[in-house]
């Protein structure tokens, strides 16, 4: 029984053995708070099926409850049996702590992926702002650039019309030449 086949090839022993049919294994399916579907139990329980592969967890093991009461060991078990039992009772303690580590290790992922996307919205931010102010600030010296620029076009202006008065004054030395 440490593999599918085997653990099929028994439930179809002990079904045999003890005259069940599949509406009675679903019935002590359910006694046990657990749920196979009655097509999943019909390719359980189909000829060639233990050359198929089922999910252990969400069908094997409720049969193997059911069926082979794995859960608890009793006197009247062989020594096969009990370590069978026994190495059943370990596999699902194990997948148990295997599926808590999962949870435990997905739940930190995502505490991470949160802390992450946090810290990449903190420095988008940032420059964000960084971005921000520069652009302001080249707003700010095209501004007085083009104040300057003006600046220097009245000045030359100026200069000019300066110019063309002493060029056209009489008394000036220079003047009408």
């Amino acid at each position: 029984m440490t593999n599918t086949k085997d653990l099929i090839i028994k439930f179809k022993e002990v079904r045999d053995e003890k005259g069940l049919s599949l509406d009675t294994i679903m019935n002590l399916i359910e006694l046990n708070d657990d749920y196979v579907s009655k097509s999943t139990l019909s390719r359980v329980f189909a000829d060639g099926s233990e050359e198929n592969s089922f999910r252990y967890e969400e069908t094997l093991r409720p049969i193997a409850k059911a069926l082979l009461d794995i859960e608890n060991e009793e006197d009247t078990d062989d020594i096969d049996t009990r370590a069978m039992k026994s190495l059943l009772k370990y596999k699902i303690k194990r997948i148990e702590e295997l599926e808590q580590q999962v949870a435990k290790l997905e739940s930190d992922l995502d505490k991470q992926k949160i802390k992450s996307h946090e810290k990449l919205d903190a420095e988008r931010d940032k420059y964000n702002r960084s971005i921000e102010f520069l652009k302001e600030q080249v707003a700010y010296k095209d501004k007085r650039m083009d104040m300057l620029l003006e600046a220097v076009f009245d000045k030359d202006k100026q200069h000019k019309e300066m110019l063309d008065k002493l060029l056209k004054c009489a008394k000036c030395p220079m003047g009408d030449r």
